[in-house]
């Protein structure tokens, strides 16, 4: 688990390292910004005190001679405080406008990897939960910079600039605050590496308290409708008493480590405190010197003092990030080659040839096709029947390439489908799939998803053919109507409508239906099937429907069972062998 907590703490620096040196301009920026402030500020205006307080332990210095005497001293402190204030605002514009690109680049980053994951990634994680995932990941980010700009560089600067300055001076004194320093940071360190371990299960217990929540409200009906309230509150309260334990466990590591940490301050006080009363006496340390003494290392204690919250910050924000960067780690399950090519359809047939294909989600994997071979000949309609689990809707989902076959081979015009880009592919097919598709958008946008350049009049026409356009005419917004998410306005039957209308706009040469009429009643199907029916005219088209009078006129009905093809023939035909067709009929028309 340390290993892992390592290596996934080491790919977030990278991914958070390769966004910040694309912007090194504002980095670089932030660090000098940081730095100037700590040294103006911090220690210019001690530095600059420090020579008043000895210019007046040599003697008294008459009124009439105070400005003619300090006035350099006077200047130079004026200057010093422009200048650190100056610093404080490059720091600020700095840090925001690294921020703001840098999430920009990795709310990107993210999108751009979720969307390009295969459909088995999508099928076994929670929605909710990768969008939590993907905010805390950029947000994260943020929280790192932060702390770097005001905590981090300010206190590597307050170091540096106590051995440039206080080293020359008092060289034993340095060299004994040094070393406590050394053992504090190895000290806060240590503890930095066990509490990471709990934020990273902190993370992830928050994380799924996400996904459950999302998982809840987003089948609120399904709670409501079943009575299931209590047992959704339980599930949540599950979850929920484990964020609160293991956030329990982190914030008793982390007051540990402020414990610690306050310990080891006051040891270095003591020291300081031990060098101011006797630094005169025993080591001829002048008054000024002493001043800065106490300035520089009273500032880095108070800065060292917030190590531990700064560890705290830090180990949030790797617990944050650790999940989404497990998931930008994971290689992608269905990917385009590196000379992967568009596809190219002039005629559109398609050929599945000898593939072989198991799902390989659980312990054991779950075959659904062996050694299995269909070719359907440029602009035939064919219609796939069968029992659920018999491998239909997985056959659809191989040929949009949406999973990846073991074995074989899919080709479309003769191009392997595994040679050419998805994006083409998928461009190619038009697929209305049993549950509707549909966004939080309008109608207008829903319908011309796959044409975005869609006229409103094609719009109109193709919501016309798909027996869509009098209900959204009805509508108090018509087509600028609002779908709701997933569409949840509108009925079963009028989102079926709308997702057909959007494969009649795209006009693919290729047409996948997936029980595209189940949720339809049966005056809208009768006027839908002539729609279909158009549409399918000189395309290839491949329908899978439990309801077998929607593929009873096609040109060919392939059953299968258990993955494999039992029957292969015209409706007539395949009532006439009298066998599985047959049966299915025989039972649906009886029903």
């Amino acid at each position: 688990m340390k290993k892992r907590n390592k290596s996934v703490t080491a790919r977030t620096l990278f991914y958070y390292g390769k966004v910040t040196f694309r912007h090194w301009p504002y980095f670089l920026l932030d660090l000098l910004s940081s730095t100037g402030y700590a040294f103006f500020l911090t220690f210019g205006n001690p530095m600059i005190i420090a020579r008043i307080v000895d210019r007046i332990g040599e003697g008294f210095v008459p009124a009439e001679h105070v400005f003619s005497v300090f006035w350099k001293d006077i200047l130079l402190l004026i200057l010093c405080n422009i200048f650190g204030q100056l610093s404080s605002k490059l720091q600020d514009y700095s840090l925001w406008k690294l921020q703001i690109l840098a999430y920009y680049d990795l709310s990107t980053l993210c999108f751009d990897t979720l969307s390009n994951q295969s459909m088995t990634f999508h099928n076994n994680r929670f929605g909710g939960s990768l969008v939590s995932q993907t905010s805390k990941f950029a947000n994260a980010y943020n929280q790192l910079m932060q702390i770097v700009t005001y905590s981090v560089i300010p206190a590597a600067a307050t170091v540096l600039f106590i051995i440039v300055i206080l080293l020359p001076l008092v060289p034993v004194y340095v060299l004994i605050l040094l070393a406590f320093l050394a053992v504090y940071i190895l000290v806060v360190y240590r503890i930095f590496k066990k509490l990471l371990k709990l934020n990273a299960e902190t993370a992830g217990a928050q994380n799924r308290l996400s996904g459950e929540l999302s998982d809840s409200i987003m089948n609120i009906l399904a709670v409501k409708t079943s009575g299931r309230e209590q047992y959704e509150r339980e599930l949540f309260e599950r979850i929920n008493r484990e964020v609160y334990l293991t956030d329990s466990r982190r914030m008793r590591g982390s007051l540990f480590s402020g414990a610690v940490a306050s310990s080891m301050i006051v040891v270095i006080m003591a020291v300081l405190t031990f060098f101011l009363a006797g630094g005169n006496a025993w080591f001829g340390i002048s008054s000024g010197t002493l001043v800065m003494m106490f300035s520089y290392t009273n500032n880095l204690t108070l800065r060292f003092n917030m190590l531990s919250s700064v560890m705290q910050g830090i180990n949030r924000v790797f617990g944050d990030a650790h999940d989404m960067t497990v998931i930008l780690d994971e290689p992608r399950l269905v990917a385009d080659r590196k000379d992967a090519r568009d596809l190219v359809v002039t005629k559109g047939d398609i050929s599945f040839s000898d593939l072989s294909f198991w799902y390989t989600d659980g312990q054991m994997p779950s075959a659904v096709f062996e050694h299995f071979s269909l070719s359907i000949p440029a602009g035939q309609k064919i219609g796939l029947v069968g029992k659920s689990g018999s491998g239909k809707t997985t056959l659809t989902r191989l040929l949009l390439r949406l999973v990846d076959i073991q074995e074989g081979s899919i080709l479309v015009d003769g191009q392997e489908i595994s040679s050419i880009t998805q994006v083409s592919l998928r461009r190619q097919i038009a697929y209305v799939p049993q549950e509707p598709l549909l966004f939080h958008r309008t109608i207008a946008e829903n319908i011309s998803y796959g044409r975005p350049d869609a006229t409103t009049a094609e719009i109109r026409k193709a919501a016309r053919d798909a027996n869509a356009l009098e209900f959204i005419e009805r509508l108090p917004d018509g087509f600028e109507t609002i779908t709701g998410e997933r569409g949840v306005k509108l009925s079963g039957g009028q989102r079926q409508r709308i997702a057909i209308a959007r494969a009649i706009l795209t006009n693919a040469p290729i047409l996948v239906l997936d029980e595209a009429t189940s949720a339809l009643d049966s005056e809208s199907e009768q006027l839908i099937q002539s729609a279909l029916q158009n549409l399918m005219k000189g395309r290839t088209a491949i329908v899978i429907a439990h309801r077998l009078s929607t593929v009873a006129s096609l040109d060919r009905i392939v059953v299968l069972k258990n993955g494999k093809i039992v029957e292969d023939g015209t409706h007539r035909d395949l009532l006439e062998k009298n066998g599985e067709y047959a049966d299915l009929w025989s039972r649906q028309t009886q029903g």
